[in-house]
């Protein structure tokens, strides 16, 4: 599962480069991607977000990435950015440091 922030976030370079046709490929597979269930923000998560990010010092989008993981009981989170090593609740596996 992942937040609708998601595509938000990675839609934007595209846009800034207004290429399209990397917009529609990004649609094209990640909103038929297999088993992928994208959860919009409620006022659960937001509030939920709004503690991960006084108690976390999280920039909201990322506030409100570590929330909807947390409330659909995920229990683990992929990403490149360490910083959701401080959210408590899931186990964090940073990409690049596999590589």
């Amino acid at each position: 599962m992942t937040s609708t922030i998601t595509m938000a976030e990675l839609l934007v370079q595209p846009y800034r480069n207004a290429n399209q046709d990397q917009v529609n490929q990004f649609y094209g597979l990640l909103a038929t991607y297999p088993h992928l269930e994208w959860i919009a923000p409620d006022l659960e998560i937001a509030d939920l977000a709004a503690r991960f990010r006084a108690q976390h010092r999280l920039r909201i989008p990322d506030a409100l990435h570590a929330a909807t993981a947390a409330g659909c009981q995920a229990t683990g989170f992929i990403t490149n950015d360490a910083v959701f090593r401080r959210v408590e609740g899931f186990e964090t596996l940073v990409l690049q440091e596999l590589v």
